[in-house]
């Protein structure tokens, strides 16, 4: 078997930008670390890619390690890979983001590796260059979510359409126009009414809907563009 020299080893890392949504905010789930370098100071949560894993596979198994979820929507972001980016030791770090239902996270394994979900708006300064990595993610998540009906790996399994504007505002942080939102969201067919009522509702009760995940796979590419008129 062909090795290539000792001096040439390279770490690889992942780091996951997870989001989630509370039903009011956008929320990061951040870390506060536990080893050095940066110890006690907040962090994605990463780790190092094992040999044996594509990048996917190391991405699902930190997800899977910190929220107890698998069949996550996930993605790969961008690679960051400068010489002094971590003081630890010559590392590239593989970037993914994730979107998950907060929900149905297993809150005692998150409590474990000691993290916490954080508004987005109120995040601490992040180690190394997590900080940029977020930038770039909320942009992605903004350009996708514009586009593709990803809004709903963060929801509930039934909901009503104010709560999706709700979502939809926190995730672009601008006021929407009820009526427009409502009426480009119905035209896509993605919604199926379940003839259920919200008892929580503050207002009259609003109906609750599911997605048509059948229609959801398949149109998923689509162009939808839920966002051009909807926003005041």
């Amino acid at each position: 078997m062909v090795r290539y020299p000792d001096s040439l080893k390279v770490f690889v890392a992942i780091d996951c930008i997870i989001f989630g949504f509370d039903g009011k905010d956008l929320k990061l789930l951040l870390v506060k670390r536990k080893l050095e370098p940066e110890s006690g100071n907040w962090s994605l949560m990463g780790g190092f890619l094992f040999p044996n894993e594509d990048l996917e596979e190391g991405a699902s198994r930190i997800l899977k390690d910190l929220t107890g979820l698998t069949n996550i929507y996930c993605e790969q972001l961008t690679v960051k890979g400068e010489k002094n980016r971590d003081p630890g030791s010559r590392t590239v770090s593989v970037v993914f983001f994730a979107l998950i239902k907060i929900e149905e996270s297993d809150q005692e394994s998150v409590k474990n590796h000691n993290a916490f979900w954080i508004e987005l708006d109120k995040r601490p300064s992040l180690i190394f260059d997590h900080n940029q990595m977020v930038l770039e993610a909320i942009d992605h998540l903004r350009y996708k979510a514009a586009l593709h009906p990803i809004g709903f790996e963060l929801l509930s399994e039934t909901f009503t359409i104010p709560q999706l504007q709700k979502l939809y505002e926190a995730i672009y942080n601008v006021p929407i126009d009820r009526r427009n939102f409502s009426r480009k969201l119905l035209s896509t067919s993605l919604l199926i009414d379940t003839g259920m009522k919200n008892i929580h509702s503050t207002t009259k009760k609003a109906t609750l809907y599911r997605l048509d995940k059948v229609r959801y796979n398949e149109k998923f590419h689509a162009f939808w563009n839920f966002m051009a008129d909807a926003m005041k």
